[in-house]
């Protein structure tokens, strides 16, 4: 059951199929220009997304709003010292601007950055400084059938090849991501982490987490790689391999805004602060309000609890063996924060360069309501080279939706599945340079 009772309640919109496919139309067939007013279940992302307990909305209320040397980033500082290990802990509003932070001040032109699967704004900063976003995870990643319990991992041979290739010079860093969310939400092993990190020493290149949901990532360690100890200890042995992580804390952190960069490279820190300075807020603000950075804190503690993990976790595995029960074609395993339709097996009438996972998503809509992401080919396609996942991810808000509301989700894909053969390809009418697939307008071929 639930480790937790519900205190408010919000009403879910119920809407009409012509008012959806009249929303469809006016969106340009992008779920991300719907009005949140028109979606009954909404799975676009776990980013930001989740309900705060009790604690936090007290936290609110001891916010200190001091431009400079606010108690509140104090407190924030102390329980990222004590969840990570590193010195400095730097504030910023989400994860992405981390992400701009670090890379800014890391990446050249032509630099090449390896991670096991880049994420949208990861790359986009990456590509933003003229660097080149390599992906590095191990080829088990791309079969969405194969069960491989820690198929978020690093292949090791592609990381010497990008050596090879490039040379020490141009690798100002490696970023592992935990969990690997373009993917399938996939975990990554302790002793992954330990190879990447011994292979970043040898070849004196830092090595950095994207560590936006390093519980969960913990907690699969846990239950998969039957460890005995705590989610907190799992936690910093992972934060222990490596000299930095950015995270959003929109996510394990259980708030609705905020993030912060964690390092212990003195002379880094110090350019990151100044480059705060300008673009974000004080480095005791970081671009947030002292609540928020109270919420952040507090909300970094709640999601070590394991009972918390347990439900969350588990809550994810039952609503992918539903969809499998139904005959629904998922990323298999089932991740920790989503579970991703695989586009291509549902769809296999439809060709890539008909967005398969954008037909998908908007499908979904249509159909029931529901709102998840694409994350395929309008994502990631590029110079005419196309990603080998084509996947709706149907990320689950945390502490928001129940069994019942999972359980529509369910009836919702598999009448969808019945009528596949219905559904049509779409083609793009405007993107705009940079994440095209936040903004882009299709139309139904």
């Amino acid at each position: 059951m639930e480790p937790f009772k519900i205190k408010a309640v919000e009403t879910i919109p119920v809407t009409s199929r012509e008012q959806r496919q009249a929303a469809l139309q006016e969106a340009g067939y992008n779920v991300f220009n719907l009005p949140s007013h028109l979606i009954t279940v909404d799975l676009l992302t776990d980013s930001g997304t989740s309900a705060m307990s009790d604690q936090q909305w007290a936290s609110l209320m001891q916010g200190d709003e001091s431009y400079a040397g606010s108690r509140n980033y104090f407190r924030l500082e102390e329980t990222v010292r004590r969840i990570t290990g590193y010195r400095h802990v730097i504030p910023t509003h989400q994860g992405r601007m981390a992400e701009n932070l670090l890379f800014t001040n890391l990446v050249k032109p032509y630099d090449h950055v390896p991670n096991n699967i880049h994420f949208d704004t990861t790359r986009a900063n990456i590509e933003h400084n003229n660097g080149v976003a390599v992906n590095c995870v191990i080829d088990e990643a791309y079969d969405p059938v194969e069960e491989v319990p820690f198929k978020g991992n690093m292949d090791l041979h592609k990381l010497d090849r990008v050596l090879l290739e490039v040379g020490r010079e141009r690798i100002p860093l490696v970023v592992l991501t935990i969990t690997n969310n373009s993917g399938g939400g996939q975990p990554v092993s302790l002793q992954n982490a330990s190879q990447v990190s011994d292979w970043c020493r040898r070849h004196d290149i830092p090595f950095f987490y994207d560590a936006c949901r390093f519980a969960e990532n913990a907690y699969f360690n846990k239950v998969r790689g039957n460890q005995s100890e705590g989610i907190a200890e799992i936690a910093r042995a992972f934060f222990q391999l490596a000299d930095g992580c950015t995270v959003s804390a929109k996510k394990d952190g259980l708030v609705n805004i905020g993030g912060f960069v964690a390092l212990n490279d003195d002379d880094l820190a110090a350019r990151l602060k100044n480059m705060l300075v300008m673009i974000e807020g004080f480095p005791t603000y970081g671009g947030l309000a002292g609540r928020d950075l109270e919420a952040m804190a507090q909300g970094l503690d709640e999601v070590l609890d394991e009972r918390y993990l347990a439900h969350r976790i588990g809550q994810l595995q039952e609503f992918g063996q539903a969809l499998c029960k139904a005959g629904i074609p998922i990323v298999k395993p089932v991740g920790g924060h989503a579970v991703y339709l695989d586009a291509k097996r549902f769809l296999p009438h439809l060709p890539q360069e008909q967005f398969p996972a954008q037909a998908l998503t908007c499908a979904l809509y249509l159909e029931g309501g529901v709102r998840g992401v694409e994350i395929g080919g309008l994502m990631f396609a590029a110079d005419g080279e196309w990603p080998e996942l084509e996947l709706v991810r149907l990320a689950v808000p945390r502490r928001v939706y129940t069994r019942s509301h999972l359980e529509y989700v369910v009836e919702v894909c598999a009448q969808l599945y019945a009528q596949r053969e219905s559904i049509r390809g779409l083609r793009i009418t405007y993107e705009a340079p940079v994440l095209r697939h936040f903004t882009a307008r299709l139309e139904l071929v």
